[in-house]
This record gives C-alpha cells, structure tokens and sequence, in this order.
C-alpha cells in the first residue's frame, strides 16, 4: 500500500474523558435538543438560523462571533432559534486548499490531525460553556461523528457528500437533525433518496463495529442551488422551487418534512452580499403559503466578523480564509429584520 499510516488516533471515548462535558453543560445540550426537535416536528414556530463562518479558522475570531449572536440571540429568542455554524473540516480533494481545523488546527501550519481533533473539540466546548450554544458542523468523515456526538445540535452532508452511503447511514443513527443537501448537480431524486436512507434502520460497519440505527426522524432537505450543465449557478429557493419540494414530500410520505434554505453557494451565485435579498425572499414565500410555512424551518447562511475573505496568513481577525461572508453589521441587521419580518 502506498501510505504511510503515522499513528493511531485516540478512540473518541478517551477524547471525551480527556475534554468532558460539565452536568450543566450536559442539561443545556438536552434543553436545546428538544427545542430543535419540536420545530421540526412543527411543535414551536420558531424560525432556525444556521449561521457563521464558511469555515471555523481560528479559536479566538469564533468565540468573539458566537459571543455576538449570543447577545443577539437574547433579543429574538421568541421568533428565532439560532444555530452557530462551527465548520470544522472542508472538501478539498483536488489541490492543497485548507481543510478546516481538523486537518490543520493552525491554518499556516502542516496538517496534524490529533491536534486538530483536539481543536475542534476545545472549540465547540467553550462555545457550550461560555455561550450556551449547541452547534453545527459539517460531515464530512461519517467516522470522526463521535468525537463532537455530545456536543453538536445539527450536522449537514455537503452537496458532494450527499450520495455516499456512509453519510446516509450514519445519518440514520444520530438522534439530532441532518440535513442533506442538494447535489452540486441540483438533482432533488439524489437528496430525498439521501432523507429517505436516513429516516429508515439499517445494519453496517462503522469504526469496526457492525452497527445497528433506527432512522433518524429528523432527516430532511437542504436546498443550496445547483450548477447547470454549462456551469452557470441556478438558484432553488424560490416559490415554485418550495411548493415543488412540498410535492415530493407528500408523495414520499417522509417524517417531519422540512427544508433549510441555503442562502448562499450556488443560490447567490457565491455573491455573498446576495443573502439578505434571498432570506427575505424565503420568508416571504412563506408568508403567502402556509404549505411552504410549515415546510421550511429555517436559513442557513454565511456570516463572520469581517466582510468578504482573505488569503491565508493575512492575519484579519474575523474575516473568512475560505468563502466570503457577510460582515457583522449586515449579519446583525438581518437577523433583526428576519425577526421582524416573521
């Protein structure tokens, strides 16, 4: 085998008692669990914001925006369940690129994964601890799922991820909602074959155990847009794009239909400043119908401190190193117009 297998990792039980969970913290992450299972059961109205960073860089720039939210979260706690977005690993397969915080904990240095475990666990702790927020994160390696399993409120399977079987059965054995995006080639069948999977048992390998899940109710659809045949950016969110889905649920017959609109990506054609106009587009969608109000639960979009992005090593605190993001006072000022909008 051409690989050089450097070291065995820790199994996440020895993580977990090396990083624990407070009996305090343990109750705010049950609390939250059963909030975020009774919007999408449709048993609190709430509207859910998944929101942060396109990918979590650095300790310090992440807790001082969770620390932003959590004062804001205060004020629109009525109408608004927000999420933090902590993503902590990215796909990058085709060149060098950075891959989040698991791979390279210290984005100019060489990649370490144990440090990079250890890393993004400290950070989804403190922001548990000092802020009160169960968050979210990307799936990206279905097996790594059990190192944050304690921690996390919400997992999303990317759009290239989304057809892998393992992502689907994993999927089926967590107990917090997953939600699964549409593939970059905007084929629906690819994400409801993903939700179906998901909400139904299954019998499989992972981490060398057979396993055995009993589907996860809270399975649903992401709708992030797709990219057409001649590489143009087409959008997903719209009315008909809604009522299509609400379709495709009823004569599925899934549990909890839901759908978390994808603000940015190819919905906004990767123009970041494009996500306020679509948030309000959704919830106006939702205003006109109450099919497609009971459908979508919430938004998911990509904000950070400072506007736009960087390159790796300009040191700007609080502005992406990977995708651009909307800046504070724009963040800022559409969660408030989101709530007063609902």
């Amino acid at each position: 085998m051409n690989m050089d297998f450097r070291r065995q990792l820790p199994i996440p039980m020895d993580i977990k008692a090396q990083y624990p969970i407070s009996a305090k913290m343990e109750e705010i992450y049950e609390r939250r669990g059963a909030e975020i299972r009774a919007i999408f059961e449709g048993r609190d109205d709430r509207f859910i914001l998944v929101i942060g960073p396109c990918s979590a860089d650095s300790k310090e720039p992440v807790l001082e925006y969770i620390s932003r939210l959590a004062v804001l979260q205060d004020e629109v706690k009525d109408k608004l369940f927000i999420i933090p977005r902590i993503y902590t690993n990215k796909p990058r397969t085709t060149g060098d690129g950075y891959k989040g915080m698991l791979h390279q904990p210290n984005p100019e240095d060489r990649p370490d994964m144990l440090q990079g475990i250890i890393a993004i666990r400290d950070l989804h702790l403190s922001a548990l601890r000092d802020y009160g927020f169960t968050c979210a994160d990307e799936m990206l390696y279905p097996e790594n799922y059990h190192y944050l399993s304690d921690l996390l409120a919400y997992v999303a399977v990317g759009a290239r991820s989304v057809e892998n079987q393992q992502h689907r059965l994993v999927s089926s054995g967590l107990d917090i909602p997953v939600g699964m995006k549409n593939p970059t080639g905007g084929d629906l069948s690819v994400m409801f074959n993903a939700v179906t999977a998901a909400q139904h048992p299954h019998t499989f390998l992972y981490r060398g155990w057979e396993v055995h899940s009993t589907g996860n109710d809270l399975a649903h659809s992401i709708l992030r847009g797709y990219t057409d045949f001649a590489g143009k950016y087409v959008s997903n969110y719209h009315y008909e794009d809604l009522l299509e889905v609400h379709d495709i649920y009823a004569k599925k017959e899934l549990r909890n239909p839901s759908v978390i609109v994808d603000c940015n990506h190819a919905n906004s054609g990767k123009k970041f400043f494009e996500q306020p106009r679509i948030a309000k587009d959704v919830i106006h969608s939702r205003r006109k119908n109450a099919d497609i109000r009971g459908l979508v639960k919430g938004l998911m979009i990509e904000s950070y401190i400072e506007e736009g992005c960087q390159k790796i090593g300009n040191h700007v605190f609080g502005q992406s190193i990977t995708d651009p993001c909307l800046g504070w006072d724009d963040t800022k000022k559409l969660i408030l117009d989101i709530a007063d909008e609902l």
